[in-house]
């Protein structure tokens, strides 16, 4: 029984396509953030939040996290973990209801030499 070389370039180039659609869909489930789940609330009360999080390479991350008032900073890697930042406040709000900066604070002026 032989085969033919069309039947190798049909194998061949269906294999293509099915990774090439592989690859299409894990890119747009990463896109639209279906690769992790969400924080989990139980309660009323939302006490644990993450604000941000910031991918540093491919086996660490910066997370800004929310605990009732405070905010820390914390660095995830493959096997560790590390409190870069702990008790941070909020800033001061200074924007209205439509999100534009209504008093703009500088800090003070130091003295040149």
């Amino acid at each position: 029984m032989e085969i033919s070389i069309a039947a190798y370039l049909k194998f061949v180039v269906a294999l293509v396509f099915v990774l090439g659609l592989i690859g299409l869909f894990a890119v747009l489930a990463k896109k639209l953030g279906l690769g992790h789940r969400g924080p989990v609330m139980r309660g009323s009360s939302k006490r644990l939040e993450i604000l941000e999080a910031l991918p540093l390479d491919a086996k660490r991350r910066l997370l800004l996290i929310r605990r009732d008032d405070r905010q820390h900073l914390i660095l995830l890697g493959a096997d560790s973990e590390e409190i870069v930042e702990a008790g941070i406040t909020n800033p001061p709000n200074n924007t209205d209801d439509t999100g534009r900066v209504t008093q703009l604070r500088l800090p003070p002026a130091q003295a040149q030499s």
